[in-house]
């Protein structure tokens, strides 16, 4: 099977990016466009011709259901797959979208994994879905690194940390290792940051001030019932930001309550 091509739309900037991202790093998926409207959409299925199209249902100037309607009259020398993402999980809004023509209809929040495992499926890469299927199920059983990264971005994305600043690396590295050894909260300057900053080839002082723009990125977009719902308590007030470490801490227990539930 050659190279999967995805188009990713999606008019959230953040999610957009975390999904093509993802995707990216998969084997076999190349991802040739993103675009923020139905009508970029259009335009880059085809320049592209892609086999496989993610678009969200709700998008500026042109929705989903008008991109489903256009693309069944285009001339086009693929058409492609369509994976529906939405907010929107009414059975009605399911039975339009499948009346259009959508191979798979996913419900927001949705799981990264599945997600890849869809487009294999919907370009027809069957062996390669199996194998990302038993991939899932085998990490789902051992509480696996990648599952752990799955969870780890899904947090981030709902609490509003961009996935393209470099705080979200370093965060993300940051609350892995305190789930793995959590005295490691109590050693940030001596130890958390300083392996941090080995991994990416920085400085101590560097990653630090990057956690610190990346949760402060979060508290100022003002979503603290996101936060809250997020961690499952009330955390500090938007005027109150916690440090490094308690949000690190925050997030690090959070997960490892999921995965203890």
């Amino acid at each position: 099977m050659e190279t999967v091509r995805v188009v990713v739309a999606d008019d959230n900037v953040q999610l957009r990016e975390l999904v093509a991202s993802y995707l990216a790093q998969q084997s076999g998926i190349e991802v040739v466009g993103a675009a923020a409207d139905g009508v970029e959409a259009l335009r880059l299925v085809q320049e592209q011709e892609p086999d496989v199209l993610i678009c969200d249902m709700i998008m500026p100037q042109m929705d989903g259901y008008a991109v489903l309607e256009r693309l069944g009259s285009m001339k086009l020398g693929r058409q492609p797959g369509v994976i529906a993402l939405t907010a929107l999980g009414r059975d009605d809004f399911i039975a339009r979208a499948i009346d259009l023509g959508v191979s798979y209809y996913m419900v927001k929040p949705f799981d990264l994994a599945m997600l890849a495992q869809r487009v294999y499926e919907t370009a027809g890469a069957s062996a390669r879905a199996e194998a990302l299927r038993s991939q899932i199920r085998g990490e789902s059983a051992d509480g696996g690194r990648e599952s752990l990264e799955e969870r780890i971005a899904n947090l981030f994305l709902t609490v509003g940390i961009p996935a393209h600043i470099k705080g979200y690396q370093f965060l993300r590295e940051a609350v892995r290792m305190v789930i793995e050894n959590p005295d490691m909260i109590n050693r940030i300057t001596k130890e958390l940051y300083p392996g941090i900053a080995h991994r990416f080839g920085t400085t101590s002082s560097k990653v630090e001030r990057a956690i610190r723009h990346a949760i402060e990125v979060a508290w100022n977009r003002g979503r603290i019932e996101a936060l809250d719902e997020a961690f499952g308590r009330n955390v500090c007030s938007l005027e109150d930001k916690p440090t490094n470490g308690e949000f690190i801490a925050l997030v690090a227990d959070r997960l490892c309550v999921e995965r203890s539930a």
